[in-house]
């Protein structure tokens, strides 16, 4: 499908500043959409919203259809009167511009087992009524969320297959006993994710009625210690016993001489095609319910994927495989209409993924930060994009813009001066400009080049572990970007929306 001419921000909700040692749902957030219509500006790009693992990473989930209850504000169950002031003072941090996530889990739970008391006791029979309805809505993967989150807990978050033999193998006399001892932890689990979905469906309608759409992600693969694997092992490469057998990377190339081997399990897709797809029906259902449309990482795997043997040390020893993705998206379009998908088309890019893109015409992304690396014939040059497109200055997985220029070779940074006619010294403005004033349909950049960071407040550094995914900004920073300006570009390059979602 095609998206409109217009332009907007990335920026994941971790980001935000809040009182509580990372961003949420609160009203931090609506000040950054005010600040988007402000600035004449109709997209929200977010990174993965599901529970994170080891490493806080987005792209590393407990699940692919439950939220990240570590989302949930507190100011807001204040509001409903579910928390107390007094508790939710106690619990408050100082605002950084790093997040402080061990802190914050650790404080918030307690909040929130406060808050779920507080509403199992003193629920209406309305409140009732949407719990129950919310728990049908989700009945295809809530109950094994929550039991595998129960069972996790109690195992130290211990890998699954290291469970139990009997549990990890959801024998059903494992799993009948383990629902009722942990019924308690289940019914928390449950409203955790209940309320996880009432703030973001009340910040997607304030956004919506902004006129601001909402960009979501979601991540070819699942981790292994994740309740999809466990619930539905039939559909993964694992062995009966929960091992891995077979898992996802990429080969060796001009980055890394022993490619990059990402560890999550493959699928099984004869047994996924022999059940129509529905786990992956299932899963755009809840990306399309959660959002106004997605963005597919690593679209290139649906085409073909690097297939490495769970025994290997390197992504060397691999091969390509085909996957069956004409097949996928053609079920999913006939079972849920329309696609409003972007595909994540970054990397070594063959024919046949251009062709699967090309053929649900799904746009694809074209990067700035590497536009100038070679010469005029560059594809993320913008004289050489099509319409059907999505331009960036960098990603979440880019160093931001003023970073990058520091860096990079001297050949690229003469290359970026000839062909914007500037000298540098505002390079962040000269990269966003261009991709305003490109064909592009939409063009998404990161808050940081906004407000013209440095490295050190990059968000992601691929293949690197210990300090990504902690940025945060304040709202002073907010307030000093310069709104005037952007509302110029975009009403010069032709991107302001008049219409309301």
């Amino acid at each position: 499908m095609r998206f409109p001419r217009s332009s907007g921000i990335l920026v994941h909700p971790t980001s935000f500043p809040s009182k509580y040692g990372i961003g949420d749902f609160g009203h931090e957030a609506r000040q950054f959409i005010d600040f988007l219509k402000n600035t004449d500006q109709t997209i929200w790009q977010v990174l993965p919203l599901g529970p994170t693992g080891y490493g806080n990473s987005p792209y590393a989930s407990y699940s692919a259809f439950a939220g990240n209850h570590y989302l949930i504000s507190p100011e807001l169950l204040v509001e409903k009167g579910l928390l107390s002031k007094e508790s939710a003072k106690k619990a408050e941090l100082p605002l950084t511009t790093t997040a402080d996530y061990e802190q914050s889990y650790s404080n918030k739970e307690k909040l929130f087992s406060e808050a779920f008391k507080k509403f199992d006791e003193n629920k209406s029979k309305e409140d009732e009524k949407k719990f129950e309805a919310f728990k049908k809505e989700n009945k295809y993967w809530l109950s094994d969320y929550c039991l595998f989150t129960a069972c996790s807990l109690e195992n130290n978050r211990k890998p699954w297959n290291l469970w139990d033999e009997k549990l990890a193998k959801r024998e059903k006399s494992a799993i009948t006993k383990a629902k009722k001892e942990f019924a308690e932890e289940i019914r928390y689990q449950e409203w955790l994710q209940f309320e996880f979905s009432n703030q973001w469906y009340d910040l997607k309608k304030y956004c919506n009625d902004q006129g601001v759409r909402v960009i979501g992600d979601i991540p070819i693969f699942v981790d292994h210690n994740s309740a999809d694997v466990w619930g539905n092992p039939e559909f993964f490469e694992v062995d009966e016993t929960g091992n891995r057998m077979l898992v996802a990377g990429v080969p060796p190339d001009y980055f890394s001489e022993t490619g990059q081997l990402w560890g999550n399990p493959l699928y099984k897709w004869k047994e996924l095609e022999k059940n129509n797809f529905s786990w992956w029906v299932e899963r755009f259902r809840q990306m399309f319910n959660l959002f106004d449309a997605i963005r597919v990482d690593h679209f290139r795997g649906f085409d073909a994927y690097w297939e490495v043997s769970a025994k290997e040390k390197t992504a060397i020893k691999g091969r390509w495989v085909e996957a069956p993705g004409e097949k996928l998206f053609k079920t999913i379009k006939k079972k849920l209409g329309e696609l409003p998908i972007i595909a994540e088309d970054l990397g070594v890019v063959t024919p046949t993924v251009e062709a699967l893109r090309d053929m649900f015409n799904f746009p694809g992304m074209k990067i700035l930060q590497f536009a100038f690396d070679s010469d005029s014939t560059n594809d993320f040059l913008p004289h050489n994009y099509s319409q059907n497109c999505v331009v960036y200055t960098g990603t979440h997985d880019n160093d931001t813009t003023i970073g990058w220029y520091k860096t990079a070779p001297e050949t690229e940074c003469h290359r970026l001066r000839e062909y914007t006619r500037s000298d540098g010294s505002e390079v962040q403005w000269e990269l966003i400009r261009l991709g305003m004033f490109s064909v592009a349909d939409q063009a998404i950049f990161p808050l940081q080049d906004y407000m013209n960071l440095d490295t050190e407040h990059r968000m992601n550094t691929p293949g690197t572990i210990g300090n990504n995914w902690l940025w945060r900004y304040t709202p002073e920073m907010l307030r000093n970007v310069d709104r005037e300006r952007i509302r110029n570009l975009i009403e010069n390059s032709n991107r302001k929306l008049v219409q309301q979602i």
